[in-house]
């Protein structure tokens, strides 16, 4: 059983849970989204990637930015997923990503989109 994330109750009054494929895209988001430091036990965790939402664009932030991403990503998720394609665009105060990945276990290819900041839901 997979947990959703964010954690909440389903409609039988139970806790929530997903398919693989969304349990793989749910914890890339935490991996990105969490800045290290957050995790009381595991202070490594994370991207540190909310860090660089108001970061000056430049051709360098983005480089940066993507080594940032995928070090993390196979640092944490490595044994889950091979990342294809990363790209990450960082608009006014609003940060978009979005991987093309491999799901190890099923060999399937997939794609996650994310943003934060700004306007971002």
């Amino acid at each position: 059983m997979n947990l959703d994330y964010p954690f909440h109750f389903d409609g039988r009054d139970r806790t929530a849970d997903t398919s693989d494929a969304d349990h793989l895209r749910d914890l890339i988001e935490q991996v990105l989204f969490t800045m290290p430091g957050e995790r009381v036990n595991r202070p490594e965790f994370g991207s540190g990637v909310m860090q660089l939402v108001f970061a000056p664009n430049s051709p360098e932030v983005a480089a940066t930015t993507e080594f940032l991403v995928k070090g993390a990503l196979q640092q944490w998720l490595g044994d889950r997923l091979a990342i294809e394609t990363l790209t990450v665009e960082s608009v006014d105060s609003t940060l978009r990503i979005r991987i093309d990945y491999v799901d190890l276990r099923t060999q399937r290819r997939e794609r996650a989109e994310f943003a934060r900041g700004g306007t971002s839901p």
